[in-house]
């Protein structure tokens, strides 16, 4: 299976109708999920602090062969601070011990430019998290740089690549893989939309040729690798799941 796809994140309100059937609970919607679904991004741990309880009911809850990404908290991606990266990194640890650990996204902001120092922060960060298979994904364009793929292909870490408009400024690289993990996150390509905040940002259903020309764009790289996890990000109203399955199913894994 070359193509591992998902959503960013599983539990939401208004997924409820849409994706889930009326009147889910929330404590169920994890075990709704993975019916549909074999890996997800875990997002709730970029605003809080993951703890272990938590993550062990998500491991346990999880079937064999699962996959979970988890976004590394804001503290460390969006605040500068790298003291909490070993409160983080055990919080991991019941993930870890069931085997169902597939990485740690670092998400930077549009706000982190391709800079000294933010080339040493990067670097120090990795190496503070260089326990954890690691992704990262970078929002402006100025990390479109040879140095960029060299130095996290060095250091083993998955390049993300964001599925985003075609606006000034942004990071869209072309399918790239630094590693023998691809990884895509689409968002959205509604561009009058993207800098009205992010209740509005992420409000964006794919089309079906939309979603053709992506697999059609990752075909040759998904040859090349390993695996590509390809998770959706535009999560009003259930969309997120309902263009992953749409996407599986033009990758033939659905009928």
């Amino acid at each position: 299976m070359r193509f591992i796809v998902g959503t960013s994140g599983y539990s939401f309100a208004d997924w409820v109708g849409p994706f889930y059937p009326p009147g889910t609970r929330p404590g169920d919607m994890l075990r709704l999920y993975v019916q549909h679904f074999q890996t997800v991004e875990l997002n709730f741990t970029f605003y809080r602090m993951p703890s272990a309880a938590t993550l062990d009911r998500i491991a346990r809850a999880a079937p064999p062969g699962f996959d979970i990404w988890v976004k590394a908290n804001q503290q460390i991606t969006h605040q500068g601070s790298r003291d909490v990266c070993g409160e983080f990194i055990e919080g991991l640890s019941p993930l870890q011990e069931r085997g169902k650990l597939a990485g740690v996204l670092l998400q930077f902001p549009q706000s982190f430019h391709r800079t000294i120092e933010s080339r040493k922060y990067l670097a120090a960060a990795i190496a503070e998290l260089e326990s954890l298979p690691l992704a990262v994904e970078f929002r402006h364009r100025s990390w479109e740089h040879a140095s960029t793929l060299a130095g996290l292909g060095e250091r083993n870490v998955t390049l993300v690549v964001p599925d985003a408009p075609a606006l000034p400024g942004l990071y869209r690289p072309r399918p790239t893989a630094t590693s023998r993990t691809g990884y895509l996150r689409l968002h959205s390509r509604n561009a009058g939309n993207w800098y009205a905040g992010a209740a509005d940002r992420y409000d964006y259903s794919y089309s079906a040729e939309e979603l053709k020309a992506v697999a059609g764009d990752w075909s040759e790289l998904a040859d090349q690798v390993d695996k590509v996890y390809a998770f959706f990000n535009n999560c009003h109203r259930g969309q997120a799941a309902q263009n992953a399955e749409a996407f599986r199913r033009i990758v033939g894994q659905l009928d």
